[in-house]
Parts: C-alpha cells; sequence; structure tokens
C-alpha cells in the first residue's frame, strides 16, 4: 500500500512569545519546543517502524527544519525536497496578527467555519478548490510513482487541512475528525489499491 504521512510543522512560539497567525509570508524557525516535537515524531515513527521513501517539506523552514530532524532521530540522511503546493496559505490582512485582532476583523464565527470546515475567511488569499487539486494530483501521481511507498510530507496548518479530501467523503471525514493538525501531528493517508483511506489523523507522540 502507498502512504502519505502528513505532518505539521512544529512551534515557531514559545512560552514567553504572543502567537500570532503566521502564514506564506512568515518564514519563522522552530523554536526549542518545535524542535523537540520533531525529534519525538522521528522517534515515534521509528518505533512504529516506519521507515520513508521520500520526504517532502515547503519553502518555509520551519517545515524543512521539522523533517530534517524527525529523519536525523530515525537515522535517515536522505535529502528534503520543496513542494510548492506544501506552502501555508496566505492569511493577507491578518497575516502575523494575533488571534483577538483576527477576530475582531472577521468574527468568531469565520475561525470557526475555517477550523471545522476549511471555509477561508474574507480576505484571506487562498482558493481552497486550488489546494484539493493539488493533493488530488499528487495523490494519482503517488499511486504510480510511488506504489507500496512510504512518503513523507510536512507542511502547515492551512494546508493539510485539504488533504483528507483524498478520501472523496471529506464531509464524512470531517465529521469524525478535527481537520486542524496541532503543531507536531501528523496523520497518515493510505490507497488500498482502490481509493484513498485515513488510516489516522492529529496524532501527536
Amino acid at each position: 500500500m502507498t502512504r502519505l504521512v502528513i505532518c505539521r510543522h512544529g512551534n515557531t512560539f514559545g512560552p514567553e512569545d504572543t502567537p500570532t497567525r503566521v502564514g506564506a509570508r512568515t518564514d519563522l524557525p522552530l523554536v526549542t519546543s518545535g524542535e523537540q516535537q520533531a525529534h519525538a515524531l522521528g522517534i515515534h515513527f521509528k518505533a512504529q517502524g516506519i521507515t520513508f521513501s521520500r520526504a517532502f517539506c515547503s519553502h518555509l523552514q520551519r517545515t524543512r527544519q521539522t523533517a530534517e530532524i524527525a529523519l536525523d532521530a530515525m537515522g535517515d540522511d536522505q535529502n528534503v525536497d520543496p513542494l510548492n503546493f506544501l506552502s501555508e496559505i496566505d492569511y493577507g490582512p491578518d497575516e502575523d496578527k494575533t488571534e483577538d485582532e483576527v477576530i475582531a476583523r472577521i468574527g468568531k464565527d469565520a475561525i470557526t467555519k475555517w477550523d471545522e470546515e476549511a471555509i477561508a475567511p474574507e480576505g484571506w488569499d487562498v482558493d481552497p478548490d486550488f489546494i484539493i487539486g493539488d493533493w488530488l494530483s499528487f495523490g494519482d501521481y503517488a499511486q504510480h510513482h510511488f506504489k507500496d511507498q512510504t512518503i513523507m510530507m510536512v507542511t502547515s496548518n492551512g494546508t493539510a487541512r485539504f488533504a483528507p479530501h483524498l478520501t472523496g467523503d471529506f464531509i464524512r471525514f470531517k465529521k469524525n475528525n478535527d481537520i486542524k493538525l496541532k503543531t507536531g501531528a501528523y496523520g497518515i493517508l493510505t490507497y488500498d489499491g482502490n481509493k484513498w483511506v485515513a488510516e489516522c489523523w492529529n496524532v501527536r507522540p
């Protein structure tokens, strides 16, 4: 079976920092706790007997660092290759704003719809259909070019939530799962020869 292990990068804010909504235009490195999360991913995958044929990240350093630290913890020194579609979305006027500032502009209902249904608020520079199309295209590619392989994909919160569209039943998926991946968490989508199925989602070691 072909498996996509979709990871969200580790923390980019420390306990003394004020978190902000970080998107495609803000290239933050991991903080210490984020590095620890990435290391924990690697230790967890190794303990599960998971090995990766290929590893991909976005162009943002937080995703590359997460992938490289996790692979190093596994004793795997392979290269991590960037894929454009794995980059975070652009939060438009809410980029680098605190959550209180974002809610003041768009309201709590808009955040709830984003977190529970992947409906983007007004003003965010994101085309869900485009991102979904990228995931579907990669899924088709993986079926043929990564057959029976396990692939690591490290991305961000805004992009990862659209990956379950590969299952063909996103409505059922979001009823049973929190589509928002936590930092340092992962999900596995498996192609069983006929369709993609969610093996697990939002698992944090």
